[in-house]
């Protein structure tokens, strides 16, 4: 899936870097992803609960696989 933040969204909470630092980071005060993690392979449950969780609503996930049903 691909992983992108949107500054003019963000406010600088560091919810993404605190949840999944692999993929983000905290720069000027805002979320960024870390160069070259823009990708990831499958549905990592780290940077989905950096999206799910982000108070802003900044981070957009795309090309996500599809949840599993129990």
């Amino acid at each position: 899936m691909r992983v992108s933040v949107d500054r003019e969204l963000c406010y600088g909470s560091a919810e993404c870097a605190h949840r999944a630092p692999e993929v983000f980071d905290f720069v000027d005060g805002y979320g960024v992803v870390r160069p070259g993690r823009e990708r990831t392979e499958g549905a990592d449950p780290d940077v989905l609960e950096a999206a799910e969780k982000c108070p802003s609503q900044a981070i957009a996930l795309t090309g996500t696989p599809p949840q599993e049903h129990p």
